[in-house]
């Protein structure tokens, strides 16, 4: 099925469900279209002594959204693969002081999916961006590891 609303749908169900920091921070899929997903999240419960985001949970937020993006990328392609966060970094430039949207985009890995399913696996760097008052706040680059199920 490659109805982007079903597979946006399943994907908060699977953080819900499966991702205690997830359903705790309040991680929302937002909108997903032309490879990239946005997600929200509130700042209450995500702060630290400042009363601005908590840098763990910028990190946090941006390593979903990316594992979130090839989540949807790989249940369009009709794929069942495996999902490993296997390294990241972040930089921070901006405080958040507001809720916080993560943007997450496949832009320089438009032919992923058919390498995924023509090896059985890929490896690529993500990046995720959190854009607070029209800046970016911070810059999450991850790396993924990403295993066809056998079945």
């Amino acid at each position: 099925m490659t109805d982007p609303e079903h597979h946006c749908h399943a994907l908060q169900e699977v953080w819900d469900e499966h991702f205690p920091i997830a359903r705790a921070m309040g991680v929302k899929v937002g909108e997903y279209d032309n490879h990239t997903l946005t997600t929200h999240t509130p700042l209450d419960g995500n702060t630290n002594i400042h009363g601005t985001a908590f840098a763990g949970s910028l990190y946090a937020i941006e390593a979903l959204t990316a594992w979130g993006l090839l989540y949807l990328e790989i249940a369009m392609a009709g794929l069942d693969a495996s999902i490993i966060h296997a390294a990241g970094n972040i930089e921070f430039s901006e405080t958040v002081t507001g809720d916080i949207v993560a943007v997450s985009g496949l832009r320089e890995h438009t032919n992923a999916m058919d390498e995924l399913a023509a090896n059985g696996r890929i490896r690529l760097e993500l990046t995720t961006e959190v854009i607070a008052e029209g800046r970016v706040a911070s810059r999450f680059r991850g790396d993924y590891a990403v295993r066809l199920e056998t079945k």
